[in-house]
C-alpha cells in the first residue's frame, strides 16, 4: 500500500528529525536534522569519543557509497528499505513511500549502540537487518536527480562506524510487484554486532542503557508507533515492549499510535 504524508503536517520530510542531545546541552534537546548531516555533526562528535578508532575514513565512506551507486541492481530512481528508525525518522527527501516485505532477512536487536542509545561502558541496542526470515517495512523512492546527494547524507548517518553492509535486496509490494531496494543489513564482521540475544537480555539493555538521543526503550516504542502508522504490526517488538512493561511494573499497556503523523 502507498503511504501518503499525514494531513496537517506542514513540515517537509527532511525536516522531520529525531531528538539529539548535545554534550554541551544536558537538558535542552534539538532535532537531528538535514543540516546536521550536511555539516557532518555526527562524525565530529565521534572523532572526540572512545569510538574514534572505529570511524571509517571519508575516503572509505565515499568508496562504499560509490559501490552501492555502481551496482547493476540500481535503477535511475533509488528505493531505500527502512525497518527501524528510518521508518519514523527518515530525514530524507523522497517522492513516494510504500509498505514492502523483504525475504531472507529479519528485524533484530543485534547492534550494540555505544553513543546514540548507550555508552561504551553500558552499551544499548538498536535494530539491524540480520539473515533469515522476513521483514515488512517501508520503501522510500528517491528521484534520480536527488539520489546521490541523499545517499551521501544517509551514509553520514548510518555508515560512519561500518556497522551495516549496504545491500540491494529484493522487496515485494502487494501480490505482483517486486523491485530492488537498498537496505542497511547488519555487518556481522564488526565488533558492534551483538548476535542473537535472549529476549530478557535485550529488554534489560533497552531499559537501563541511555545515550545521546535517549534510551533503547524509547527507540523500541517509537519504532512500534512508526510501524503502526503505516499499518505494520511486529509481534516480536510488541512482545519485547510487553516484557519491558512487566519489568518496570507498568500496568498501562503501550498503545501503538496508528494515528502518528509521519
Amino acid at each position: 500500500m502507498a503511504v501518503p504524508a499525514g494531513p496537517g503536517d506542514e513540515r517537509e520530510p527532511v525536516e522531520r528529525g529525531e531528538s539529539f542531545i548535545g554534550r554541551d546541552s544536558p537538558v535542552a534537546e534539538r532535532r537531528l536534522c538535514r543540516e546536521d548531516l550536511v555539516d557532518n555533526v555526527l562524525r565530529r562528535a565521534l572523532e572526540h569519543s572512545p569510538l574514534a578508532a572505529d570511524l571509517l575514513s571519508e575516503e572509505a565512506l565515499e568508496a562504499s557509497l560509490q559501490v552501492a551507486l555502481g551496482s547493476p541492481h540500481r535503477q535511475p530512481d533509488i528505493w531505500l528499505f527502512a525497518y527501524g528508525s528510518l521508518v519514523w525518522n527518515p530525514v530524507l527527501d523522497f517522492d513516494e513511500r510504500v509498505v514492502v516485505t523483504v525475504h531472507g532477512y529479519h528485524r533484530s536487536f543485534c547492534l550494540w549502540s555505544r553513543v546514540n542509545r548507550g555508552t561504551p561502558e553500558k552499551p544499548g541496542l538498536v535494530l539491524g537487518l540480520d539473515r533469515g526470515g522476513r521483514c515488512t517495512g517501508v520503501a522510500y523512492r528517491v528521484p534520480q536527480r536527488l539520489a546521490e546527494e541523499e545517499l551521501r547524507l544517509l551514509w553520514r548517518r548510518e555508515m560512519l562506524l561500518g556497522s551495516y553492509a549496504p545491500r540491494w535486496v529484493l522487496v515485494t509490494h502487494g501480490p505482483s510487484r517486486s523491485f530492488r531496494a537498498l537496505a542497511f543489513t547488519i555487518n556481522r564482521e564488526r565488533k558492534a554486532y551483538a548476535g542473537r540475544l535472549p529476549a530478557e537480555r535485550i529488554v534489560e539493555r533497552l531499559i537501563h542503557a541511555r545515550g545521546r538521543i535517549g534510551s533503547g526503550l524509547d527507540y523500541l516504542r517509537q519504532t512500534i508507533d512508526g510501524l503502526a502508522a503505516v499499518g505494520i504490526r511486529d509481534p516480536h517488538l510488541i512482545r519485547l515492549e510487553s516484557l519491558a512493561r512487566e519489568r518496570l511494573g507498568e500496568d498501562e499497556p503501550h498503545r501503538p499510535r496508528a494515528d502518528l503523523q509521519l
